[in-house]
């Protein structure tokens, strides 16, 4: 295998290096461009996980004296993703001189005190003022004699590591060229436990870290590559010679659902659920219904391996000690048979990891986390993984998937273990305290929202979705345009994160931005965006509303019967219909949610020539006091009024434009520019103000950020007016 270009030659992983690009870098981008190439391939290591290393000759920056360097990826970071800036680079022989350091205290040894001071004592090592910080990872590359290192988390190799007879089966698999440790936190002994394996065994090219993953190196950088694969390539061939078909996971037990049936009972319970799994803190929802994913929820042994929990390391951060199984029937069970089954697995739930915590917590552990799941196991309908992101429960997901191919294959070759309760716990902790250690940024002021812009095609809601995202909000672009509600989303993946995107079809990707196409005088329409909102995220947080309709008097000065209708379809009714459509999800969410409306200032300011706007506006105003009490105590409702916006409005065509300078007698010429004759029209309302400044949708995108965030918390059934004292003046 070693040494071929083919990529038939791997059925389970895919051989993708280029001589022609690799021969072009320099030994560190190499070594960028193996990592990447590794994490580019979910079946070799999961998101964010294993690690890489070279090392590599270089240029004391003092003396000029050639030095050996370690480069290794650091702390977080993916091997996707990876750049040189996610490297650490370490001066080889003082971190091999740590060695002294650790030998001097009779206490060391795995979890130790000392063993802990060393991580502190990797960045003394450092080469040539590298901020990047090196991980405990360290010294598992730094002690292995071969110049290049790779630590992967391949499913099927953990499959073999998390077996009952994991040792056995590594002899049996690649003979004696891969050793074997035991688990292990991984640190500065087990740096050298696989170091002195290495000197026992001069031949082996790899070690299977027992339930934890692989390592494997070689002199060259293309050959470590082709070892990872190679190795991995077996232990997946090996696997597919044992799988026991549809007898895998004890057979099935229940039956798979109607994908319709499936989506609808999904809609309904995604925001009950959240509610229930977010009693300290809001989180986001991902549905996982694969059909690996259905065989194992659906099977006999799912409760049993629910149970036991996951087995690499770096999954317990986001997947906890175990996921939450469901057992629910969905052949004879409804959906309210499924809320009492959920009502009650979660108190249980809560209070399994309270004991777990009290059991295995230390004098100096952190407080308990969050006692609720983050993996919800519902037999028919499938996974709902939840995170504070979208992004980090798109990854919960895909741990608890790699968990159970990494279940498959353990038992079909003897029978899936999972590490020790004390064990996990202390992993699980420790790494929360080095995710705080890493002094991660306080969260925005509106992370864990989920907002739907209606409108966010254009204009204020186009602005207002920017403002929101700015600050932290996952939203919905929603508009009657859907190539308007595609466009900004599209902004806000490439400003603020990745996108996903909403279709009748399903969900995609992960982010913090989705569109979808709506027309609020369609309740049916508006129906489909609140599902697709659903589907997204979880849950719906607040719903900002800013689609309107403003239609020109003919030239007899009258508005007919039908835009009357129009208007009050859209400014009124349109408004209305979003609010009854989303009262019901709210309330089966049961978290503190708002909705803010677009009015219009002209709702209280009467003038000539606007009659059917001005009037919808201002009943759209005292509708945003109805819904205030209708849907008290659980959402806030309020709107902003502005002045008339010229600025980015749909509203203002360069026709309505032209005629309104004519109708004011502002001088202009045809020839002039759209947006010249918007600047012309919008300074001259503008005088008509107090403030005497046009008034532009970023003024209002403020005011809507006011209204959804917590600052409004005792902010209900008001219409702030932001209009640059029209008001005001027209009062005066």
């Amino acid at each position: 295998m070693p040494g071929s270009t083919s990529t038939h030659h791997y059925r389970h992983v895919r051989f993708l290096w280029d001589d022609a690009v690799a021969d072009r870098l320099d030994p560190v981008a190499r070594l960028i461009y193996r990592s990447n190439l590794l994490g580019s391939d979910q079946r070799i290591t999961n998101t964010g996980g294993g690690n890489t290393s070279a090392k590599l000759a270089d240029r004391d920056p003092i003396t000029g004296e050639s030095v050996p360097v370690l480069w290794v990826k650091g702390s977080g970071g993916d091997l996707r993703t990876a750049t040189k800036a996610n490297f650490a680079s370490l001066v080889l022989p003082r971190v091999l001189g740590l060695e002294s350091l650790w030998k001097a205290d009779p206490a060391r040894g795995p979890k130790t005190p000392i063993e802990d001071r060393m991580v502190g004592a990797y960045q003394h090592c450092t080469f040539n003022l590298n901020p990047c910080a090196p991980s405990i990872d360290t010294p598992l590359h730094a002690f292995v004699p071969a110049a290049h290192v790779d630590h992967t988390h391949p499913n099927a190799v953990i499959a073999i590591a998390a077996s009952r007879d994991g040792k056995a089966l590594t002899r049996e698999i690649w003979g004696g060229e891969v050793g074997w440790v035991d688990w292990q936190r991984p640190g500065f002994d087990l740096g050298l436990a696989i170091r002195d394996q290495i000197a026992r065994n001069p031949s082996l090219r790899g070690i299977v870290m027992g339930q934890h993953g692989l390592m494997n190196w070689a002199d060259s950088d293309k050959a470590c590559y082709q070892t990872t694969l190679d190795l991995i390539e077996r232990a997946a061939r090996y696997l597919e010679s044992k799988d026991l078909g549809d007898r895998a996971f004890g057979g099935s037990r229940y039956p798979d659902l109607d994908p319709t049936r499936r989506e609808a009972m999904l809609a309904e319970l995604l925001p009950w659920l959240r509610g229930r799994v977010s009693t300290r803190a809001r989180f986001f929802g991902t549905i996982e219904h694969r059909p690996e994913i259905l065989r194992f929820v659906n099977s006999a042994d799912a409760p049993r391996l629910a149970e036991l929990g996951t087995s690499c390391p770096d999954h317990f951060l986001r997947t906890k000690i175990k996921p939450f199984y469901v057992p629910w029937d969905p052949a004879t069970g409804s959906i309210d048979t499924l809320k009492k089954a959920i009502d009650a697995g979660l108190d249980q739930y809560r209070k399994d990891y309270a004991a777990y915590y009290e059991r295995c917590r230390r004098p100096d552990s952190p407080a308990m986390r969050d006692p609720n799941p983050t993996v919800v196991l519902i037999p028919g309908l499938g996974m709902i993984a939840w995170g504070k992101t979208k992004s980090e429960s798109r990854v919960t997901a895909e741990f608890y998937c790699c968990a159970v191919d990494v279940m498959r294959g353990a038992e079909s070759v003897g029978g899936y273990i999972a590490l020790p309760q004390q064990e996990a716990f202390d992993i699980e902790y420790w790494l929360l305290e080095e995710a705080k250690l890493k002094r991660m940024p306080p969260e925005k002021e509106l992370a864990r929202h989920a907002v739907v812009v209606i409108g966010a095609g254009n204009g204020i809601g186009r602005t207002a979705a920017h403002r929101l995202a700015r600050d932290g909000a996952h939203i919905v672009c929603a508009d009657r345009d859907p190539a308007a509600a595609e466009q900004t989303a599209a902004e806000l993946t490439k400003t603020y994160g990745m996108g996903i995107g909403v279709s009748g079809s399903g969900v995609s990707g992960c982010g913090q931005a989705t569109h979808c196409a709506a027309d609020i005088t369609d309740r049916a329409s508006v129906a489909a965006l609140l599902k697709h909102a659903l589907l997204a995220y979880g849950g719906i947080d607040s719903i900002v509303v800013t689609a309107g309709v403003y239609i020109a008097p003919g030239a007899n000065g009258r508005v007919t019967d039908d835009q009357w209708r129009t208007t009050f379809e859209v400014n009124v009714r349109g408004a209305a219909v979003v609010a009854e459509e989303a009262a019901a999800i709210l309330k089966s969410q049961g978290l503190r949610a708002s909705i803010v409306l677009t009015t219009s200032v002209n709702g209280v300011v009467p003038k000539k020539g606007s009659l059917a706007y001005d009037t919808s506006k201002a009943a759209a105003n005292h509708l945003v006091r109805e819904l205030a009490i209708e849907l008290a105590p659980l959402v806030r409702v309020n709107a902003v009024a502005p002045a008339t916006v010229v600025e980015g409005s749909t509203m203002f065509p360069r026709d309505r434009v032209l005629a309104s300078l004519a109708k004011y007698n502002i001088p202009h010429s045809d020839a002039d520019s759209t947006e010249t004759l918007r600047d012309k029209l919008a300074a001259f309302y503008a005088e008509r103000t107090l403030l005497k400044s046009p008034i532009i949708p970023a003024d209002q995108a403020e005011a809507v950020h006011f209204l959804v965030s917590d600052r409004a918390s005792r902010t209900t059934g008001q219409v702030i007016n932001v209009d640059g004292g029209l008001h005001e003046a027209f009062l005066r």
